[in-house]
C-alpha cells in the first residue's frame, strides 16, 4: 500500500506542479521539468530506446511537454499524458534509426556481396544491341530513318530535325511513327528468330 500511496502522491505533486505552470509560476514549472526528467526517461527505456537516442527523446519530450503545456487538462491525470507524448517521441526517435543506414563491420559481408557495377558481358551485349538497333535503322526508308535518326538517336526536336532535313513537323512526326512502328516489327522477328 505505500508503494501505491506515494505514486498517487508523486502524481498528484507533478499534476499540482502542472497546474502551477500554466498560470505562470516558474519556479513550479522549472521543479515540474527537473522532476519529469526520470520519468521520462524509465517511460522511453522501457519503449526500447537506448543510448544516445535515449537524451534526445527525453529532450524531445520536454519540447512538446513545453510546447502542449496549454493543453494539459488539471481534472485529469498527470502521468497518462505525460506517457502519451514520451510514447510518441519514443516511436519517432525509433523510426528515425530504423530509416539510417547502420555501419556494421564485417569483413565478409564484403567479400560476399555482389559487386553492383557491370557484369563481365555486359559491355558486349550494349555494343551487340546498338549494331542490331543501327542495321534495323538504316533498313528504313530515308524519311522514317532521318526521323528516327534525328528525334530518337540524336534527341534533336521537330524544329531542329525539320531545319536540318528540310521537311515538315507533320512530314517528320508521320515517319517518325511510322519508322517506330517497322523498328518493333523488324525488332521483334528478329527476337523471335533468336529465340528459337
Amino acid at each position: 500500500m505505500p508503494v501505491r500511496s506515494a505514486a498517487l502522491s508523486g502524481e498528484a505533486a507533478l499534476s499540482a506542479a502542472m497546474q502551477a505552470a500554466q498560470v505562470g509560476d516558474a519556479a513550479a514549472y522549472r521543479a515540474l521539468l527537473r522532476d519529469c526528467l526520470p520519468v521520462i526517461s524509465a517511460m522511453a527505456r522501457a519503449k526500447g530506446v537506448q543510448g544516445a537516442a535515449l537524451d534526445d527523446v527525453v529532450q524531445d519530450t520536454l519540447l512538446t511537454l513545453h510546447r502542449a503545456r496549454a493543453t494539459y487538462d488539471p481534472a485529469r491525470p498527470f502521468l497518462p499524458w505525460l506517457r502519451a507524448i514520451t510514447q510518441r517521441r519514443a516511436i519517432d526517435a525509433l523510426r528515425r534509426k530504423g530509416r539510417r543506414p547502420q555501419e556494421v563491420h564485417e569483413p565478409l559481408a564484403y567479400e560476399a556481396r555482389a559487386d553492383d557495377g557491370p557484369g563481365p558481358g555486359d559491355d558486349l551485349a550494349r555494343r551487340e544491341r546498338a549494331a542490331i538497333l543501327a542495321a534495323a535503322v538504316a533498313h528504313l526508308p530515308e524519311g522514317q530513318r532521318e526521323a528516327i535518326e534525328h528525334i530518337a538517336l540524336r534527341e534533336l526536336s521537330l524544329d531542329e530535325t525539320s531545319t536540318l532535313t528540310g521537311r515538315t513537323k507533320g512530314a517528320l512526326k508521320v515517319n517518325f511513327h511510322r519508322g517506330l512502328k517497322a523498328l518493333r516489327v523488324s525488332l521483334s522477328s528478329r527476337k523471335e528468330d533468336t529465340d528459337v
